[in-house]
């Protein structure tokens, strides 16, 4: 498995270590995503080469923003206020999480439906470029919702994407829903090990629009 770190250091839109960029996330509740998603698979994403992620760092990203230091403090409040505005209308929804595939650099579960969840990548993405006059590049270009649940890492040993799909194909499980009720806005960071964050607010998905 390739070092995903290097890559995103590497593209066009760099995100470096240890630089806090703005994210809205979806997350659920940590004790259950330790009892669902990441504690059934340790075997799998505890491998040299590989960062497993701790329960409480795993996400489901919706918009990879800017650097933090880049938003005027005015620009973040009317940003959190129209994304607020939006997600009154909308109504929680669950997502299906499938078993882990063995990605080129991360272990990942994607999710299904994938429309909910890009609505909001859509409404988060078009507030920041209207708040910041197209400031920021728009991250991911196009989305589907998914879990990471180790990433590859540097170095001389790289976990063997082969051996771990041949464990997957022995192993048990099923596919995992939870309920998505509210976008997260973090400050998000990495070491080039470990992803982490900074929880900014909260904004509570309440409505029946459709």
């Amino acid at each position: 498995m390739e070092d995903f770190y290097a890559e995103v250091e590497a593209r066009a839109h760099a995100w470096p270590a240890n630089r806090p960029d703005l994210h809205w996330h979806i997350l659920f509740d940590p004790a259950v995503v330790e009892e669902k998603l990441v504690g059934p698979y340790r075997e799998l994403t505890h491998r040299p080469g590989l960062a497993p992620v701790e329960a409480r760092w795993v996400h489901t990203t919706v918009m990879h923003g800017g650097p933090v230091a880049d938003y005027k403090d005015e620009e973040l409040d009317t940003i959190v206020e129209l994304v607020r505005q939006e997600c009154a209308t909308i109504a929680p929804f669950d997502l299906t999480f499938d078993r882990p595939a063995i990605g080129r650099v991360a272990v990942e579960c994607a999710a299904r439906p994938g429309a909910p969840a890009r609505r909001l990548w859509q409404l988060t993405t078009q507030i920041d470029v209207d708040v910041t006059g197209g400031r920021n590049p728009v991250m991911p270009a196009g989305y589907y919702p998914h879990q990471s649940l180790a990433y590859g890492m540097a170095g001389e040993v790289r976990a063997d994407r082969r051996a771990m799909k041949v464990l997957m194909s022995d192993h048990p499980g099923e596919p995992v829903t939870l309920r998505a009720d509210k976008l997260s806005l973090v400050a998000q960071a990495h070491d080039r090990q470990f992803i982490t964050w900074e929880h900014i607010v909260d904004v509570p998905l309440l409505g029946g629009g459709q």
